[in-house]
């Protein structure tokens, strides 16, 4: 009935509903996010990644479709960050990444059992917790949609930025890479509508490099380029602050927050 309800309503109040729900669930679980014992264990695990590849390189890959135009065969022995769906290009690949990252609700309810098969170092978000148990290579990470800033330890509250590649930011900077470099984060949608509104795919997926990645059905969010362009900048600037830095690798990206290098030089 309450959903019936919210969907009659104008699409920025219903937007607005939502997100003020999201909002106060996150601050009501906030002392779980700590005193859990699922909680406890991850950050005992994260705690063990802080400095683990301090003065490295590594590599965040996006999802965007420039990757069907980027030789991923280069990063076989590169560390990597995957995010939610990237796994399915993994058969084609004949590697993984060195770990993924979900953060979104929508993303991880729906693939849940795609994550649950995963063998890599896997990290969701806290509230990934209702369709993924613990395991050993799991990591929940406390994200929230509150109280913009850049967080350098990963095993606290991480703002999402409306981005989970500024999440990847977080967690490679916690983990003392010097170097972070971006491909496939092309800063660019054919979908358009109101940012961060709910939609459901109705036939193949023009936004990502796989036509299946958001296919027919899968229920996802319109982006917020304006919002996570200031979480880049926010990512950029700390990074910058501590002689580290991150570098845009990305085929033909819209994005403009990063310096630009050719990915053909890099490898």
């Amino acid at each position: 009935m309450k959903k019936a309800l919210i969907r009659m309503l104008p699409q920025p109040v219903a937007n607005f509903l939502r997100n003020t729900k999201d909002e106060v669930i996150t601050v009501l679980e906030s002392p779980n996010a700590y005193l859990h014992p699922w909680r406890l264990d991850s950050i005992q695990k994260l705690n063990s990644l802080r400095n683990s590849h301090l003065g490295e390189q590594c590599v965040i890959i996006g999802n965007g479709p420039s990757l069907r135009e980027t030789d991923l065969l280069k990063l076989k022995n590169v560390f990597t960050i995957g995010m939610n769906r990237f796994y399915l290009a993994f058969p084609e690949l004949g590697f993984t990444t060195s770990c993924l990252l979900s953060v979104n609700n929508l993303v991880i309810e729906q693939c849940a059992e795609d994550f649950r098969a995963l063998s890599i170092p896997t990290f969701v978000a806290w509230r990934g917790r209702k369709w993924i148990n613990p395991a050993a290579n799991l990591h929940y990470l406390y994200t929230s949609y509150l109280l913009p800033g850049f967080n350098g330890n990963a095993a606290g509250r991480l703002w999402e930025g409306a981005t989970v590649t500024f999440v990847a930011m977080q967690l490679a900077y916690f983990m003392g890479f010097k170097q972070v470099v971006l491909i496939g984060v092309d800063h660019s949608f054919t979908s358009k509508g109101t940012p961060n509104s709910t939609v459901v795919s109705t036939g193949d997926d023009p936004n990502h490099f796989n036509p299946a990645y958001f296919g027919k059905g899968f229920r996802w969010q319109l982006p917020d380029l304006e919002t996570s362009e200031l979480a880049y900048c926010m990512a950029r600037d700390a990074y910058k602050k501590d002689g580290r830095e991150i570098i845009d690798a990305t085929v033909g990206g819209k994005l403009t927050v990063f310096p630009k290098v050719r990915y053909d030089s890099l490898f």
